[in-house]
């Protein structure tokens, strides 16, 4: 019987620590910003057939201010991949006519919580690579989803699936490309 309880107390307390340790101090998962990681967490994401094909292989080497936000979820959470970076007024004009013909869905600034809530509205995501902590896209910006796919069930549309896409600011010739699971 001691023998039992001293197994369930080690089960216990050795499962609270590896749950700790999947997540920061806040409780959240924690995100990584080191930009030096790119090429890395591209990999591994293209290795489990993450919806990632429209980010490039590599980050330009002419791109400026470059900021990541990935974060790989953990148990039932979401994960997320986002990429924003500056580039000439013509790089970025040629990205928007590749994907603006093949966007399934299109908005102007916000948030996913904004856009799935509009009329034939689908999940989209938050401005993670933004400036302030309000996480929605300015107005500026050009929200092109490539696809979301719904996987909830009956009753709970968009409990699971993924949508990725590009947000385009031609204004300040910036881009963000992301991807988000959940």
């Amino acid at each position: 019987m001691i023998v039992l309880f001293s197994l369930g107390s080690l089960g216990v307390v050795g499962g609270s620590f590896f749950l700790r340790k999947a997540f920061s101090s806040s409780g959240e998962p924690e995100v990584v910003t080191d930009t030096s990681r790119y090429t890395e967490i591209l990999n591994t994401l293209l290795s489990k057939d993450y919806k990632i094909k429209h980010f490039p292989i590599q980050i330009p080497t002419d791109a400026k201010d470059v900021r990541i936000a990935y974060s790989p979820g953990v148990l039932q959470g979401g994960s997320f991949f986002q990429v924003r970076m500056k580039q000439s007024p013509q790089e970025v004009k040629k990205i928007l006519s590749q994907y603006k013909p093949v966007a399934k869905r299109e908005f102007r600034g916000g948030n996913t919580n904004e856009h799935i809530n509009l009329k034939n509205g689908v999940p989209t995501t938050f401005f993670y690579t933004g400036d302030e902590s309000e996480e929605s896209f300015p107005p500026s910006y050009e929200i092109l989803v490539l696809n979301a796919e719904d996987r909830g069930t009956p009753g709970f549309k968009w409990n699971h699936g993924s949508s990725y896409g590009v947000a385009i600011d031609n204004s300040s010739a910036e881009i963000v490309y992301w991807a988000e699971q959940w």
